[in-house]
């Protein structure tokens, strides 16, 4: 028996969308959804401090029946590294399709890693 962990890399991201909470939020709702997920408790963001020219990046949590879900932002690179382990396989989700169309990614890389319980 296995989980299965996403580790994912978006670049040329829009840096205002990377600092707007509600996009994200908006992300997450369509992640769990399209993924059949199941959250134990509503997710934790925290936006850090910026310039008054731009806002701060956001890191952002839930933790789930399968495991979790981690987000980071960086407008000052325009990147958004995403992290989403499940307990059991699933299938994989479009992150490159979503990313894209909700952060405007100009590329992005996803490594899907098994995770093997036993030894």
């Amino acid at each position: 028996m296995s989980g299965c962990e996403w580790i994912v890399e978006a670049h040329g991201c829009n840096e205002p969308d990377l600092t707007d909470l509600d996009r994200l939020r908006g992300f997450f709702a369509r992640l769990i959804e399209g993924m059949a997920l199941h959250p134990v408790a509503e997710p934790v963001w925290h936006q850090f401090p910026g310039s008054t020219l731009s806002p701060g990046g956001i890191t952002g949590v839930s933790l789930l029946s399968e495991s979790h879900i981690a987000c980071h932002t960086f407008p000052e690179f325009r990147s958004l590294c995403l992290n989403v382990f499940c307990c059991r396989a699933r299938p994989d989700w479009d992150f490159e399709g979503e990313l894209r169309r909700g952060f405007g990614a100009a590329s992005v890389r996803v490594r899907r890693v098994e995770r093997p319980y036993g030894g």
